[in-house]
């Protein structure tokens, strides 16, 4: 089973640019929530998570086409390859996920990518961000428009849970984190 101390030291030798780092962290505690949520081994999820984007800085054009044999060589179990191939179902990997750790990873992805950027929007960042305001975020399509709410909203269907309980759940396990992902606000009222 993969670690979270060996998935940080294959990441962090491989991903050098900080705002790749920082998705990898919003990742990796929105899967240790998901996780708890399905009464799973919390760090094996935060390591997967933490390890998706593996190759994503250096082929950036062949995301996961680098992936499952150096990973594989580096003595990731096969089971947690592909979890992180699932990720990229139907966009660049035909691995479709099963698990419930696979489902989730698949949508936490672009889920943490819209949380984020609420996030940083408002006074007081994540610490207080409700679903509901997340969900006027969610809906404007022109808002983060980088994040695929399709994605988001197949995942939710494969998990069988409603985009509102998954939210909530990445967003209590990246608010435990506000300050290390730089979320906890602009201090600004608006």
């Amino acid at each position: 089973m993969l670690t979270l101390e060996q998935a940080k030291a294959i990441n962090d030798a491989n991903v050098t640019e900080e705002h790749l780092r920082l998705h990898a962290r919003n990742v990796m505690y929105a899967m240790g929530a998901m996780a708890d949520h399905f009464h799973e081994d919390r760090e094996h999820w935060m390591a997967v998570g933490y390890l998706h984007d593996y190759d994503f800085e250096k082929y950036p054009e062949e995301h996961l086409e680098h992936t499952r044999e150096p990973l594989l060589a580096a003595g990731v179990p096969e089971e947690d390859v592909r979890a992180i191939m699932s990720h990229g179902y139907g966009i660049c990997t035909d691995v479709k996920p099963e698990t419930d750790m696979e489902k989730s990873l698949f949508t936490v992805d672009e889920l943490t990518g819209i949380i984020q950027a609420a996030a940083r929007m408002r006074p007081n960042g994540i610490t207080d961000l409700k679903v509901s305001s997340f969900m006027k975020k969610f809906k404007s399509r022109k808002f983060a428009a980088g994040c695929d709410r399709n994605i988001i909203l197949q995942g939710c269907e494969m998990l069988g849970m409603d985009i509102r309980d998954v939210a909530q759940i990445c967003i209590d396990g990246m608010r435990e984190h506000a300050q290390e992902l730089g979320l906890t606000g602009t201090g600004e009222q608006t």
